[in-house]
């Protein structure tokens, strides 16, 4: 049977209770600053107006991610593709959620709430340490934080090392793309790749 309505969920679900409900706040305490300024990668969700949504990697050095205050951080919107999805998001919707992540730390940190583009100088010099000075940053007012429970992480064992798998054993993004979109050029070699990329960190 198809879930529809949210009393159909709860009815199957239950509400959340103990700890799992007094655990969101709205502003960022030590150990959600020390979570952030430890971690090295998060996820970055948006949706535009039509409710089309996006998920994109962010990641840097443990710090990347600058806390200005105990409501609100900046992300350095480094180098990329130039698609734009989520920043032509928060630009429609100044909507956005992230999730944080430390690795070989089960638990992740859960941020939800507004956020800007800016090009302020101020904002942009906060990055000079990074090799490739940012254009713009993401600049979010923190609405809900909260902490993640370690259960998803415990089941996939994402930090442990049985669960790395040989990459000589999986196609690397060179042939996947050739094959997606029928190159009849020789596919690029991870090294290769590796070696482009570096140059635009």
């Amino acid at each position: 049977m198809k879930i529809t309505a949210e009393t159909q969920l709860r009815t199957l679900y239950g509400y959340p209770s103990g700890r799992a409900k007094d655990k969101v706040f709205s502003r960022l305490d030590k150990h959600a600053i020390n979570f952030i300024e430890k971690s090295p990668f998060l996820i970055l969700s948006s949706s535009n107006k039509e409710g089309k949504h996006d998920a994109s990697p962010r990641g840097g050095a443990s710090g990347f991610v600058k806390v200005i205050s105990d409501s609100e951080i900046i992300i350095p919107d480094a180098k990329g593709n130039n698609r734009m999805d989520s920043l032509s998001n928060i630009i429609e919707t100044g909507n956005m959620g992230l999730i944080f992540l430390i690795p070989g730390v089960d638990e992740t940190l859960r941020i939800n709430g507004s956020a800007y583009l800016s090009t302020n100088k101020n904002h942009i010099n906060l990055f000079t340490s990074e090799q490739n000075l940012p254009k713009s940053c993401i600049v979010i007012t923190v609405e809900e934080v909260f902490l993640h429970c370690a259960k998803a992480f415990m089941r996939s064992k994402l930090w442990d090392e049985s669960s790395k798998i040989n990459r000589d054993e999986f196609p690397t993004m060179g042939q996947i793309l050739k094959d997606q979109l029928g190159s009849k050029e020789a596919p690029e070699t991870r090294k290769a790749m590796e070696e482009r990329y570096q140059k635009d960190l």
